[in-house]
């Protein structure tokens, strides 16, 4: 399988390829600089691996939650490749990319609590397990809500995310004993991520066609106009 894999919704901005089960990618932490960066490194990757987008069997798209004009920069981007190229789109949730980068880089954890500040008082949730093939993989439903608020079950976890450092204490309390660490620094949404459960997605009837790849905001006032609230 050939899967090119593009994420903007955070302050980080990343493109990768996944090729029958290696991945290339490329990464930056860039807040605001998006449109100037992803082009170049989709094309830097589909350069260097010898492609054109029709050589690709699917395109994958962090789908959101995450920054409105982040979310849209993405989807955008993979619009226009999957249109053209005729190739169907796997939609990977941005809270599943940061809880499968924890994965990637600790063995042990099966739990991830995942937070994404959301602004108005308000965190981005999901509580993903680590699969039998070792992808995030969700518990319950995802969510927009103030971090005093967050449903929980009985698993035990570690905190990961960029609502953690914001909302530390909130969410502590409410998670008590089971929340066994938190690990928020260095853990992305990466472009790799997203290819890695893309692929899955992909080999799984998950892909859909382009017309159906809808972004997920959760919270839905931000995409509305202001005429519309």
């Amino acid at each position: 399988m050939k899967l090119l894999a593009v994420e903007t919704s955070t302050d980080a901005c990343s493109a990768a390829l996944f090729i029958n089960g290696e991945i290339r990618e490329e990464f930056a932490i860039a807040p605001r600089e998006h449109t100037k960066l992803i082009l170049p490194m989709i094309d830097s990757l589909m350069a260097e691996a010898q492609l054109r987008p029709q050589q690709l069997d699917a395109v994958a798209v962090s789908r959101g939650p995450g920054s409105f004009t982040g979310v849209r920069i993405a989807g955008g981007v993979v619009q226009g490749i999957a249109y053209g190229a005729d190739l169907p789109v796997a939609p990977v949730s941005t809270l599943a990319a940061i809880a499968q980068d924890f994965f990637n880089k600790r063995n042990d954890p099966e739990i991830a609590f995942t937070a994404m500040d959301a602004r108005m008082g308000e965190i981005f949730w999901g509580v993903y397990r680590r699969s039998d093939l070792g992808l995030a993989e969700l518990l319950g439903a995802e969510a927009v809500t103030p971090a005093s608020d967050i449903q929980v079950g009985d698993e035990s976890g570690f905190g990961v995310g960029s609502g953690w450092p914001v909302y530390a204490e909130s969410l502590a309390q409410r998670l008590g004993q089971r929340l066994l660490a938190v690990e928020a620094e260095d853990i992305w949404p990466h472009a790799a991520c997203i290819a890695q459960l893309g692929a899955y997605l992909c080999a799984n009837g998950g892909a859909v066609p382009v017309e159906r790849a809808m972004p997920v905001y959760l919270r839905d006032k931000v995409a509305k106009k202001q005429s519309e609230r």
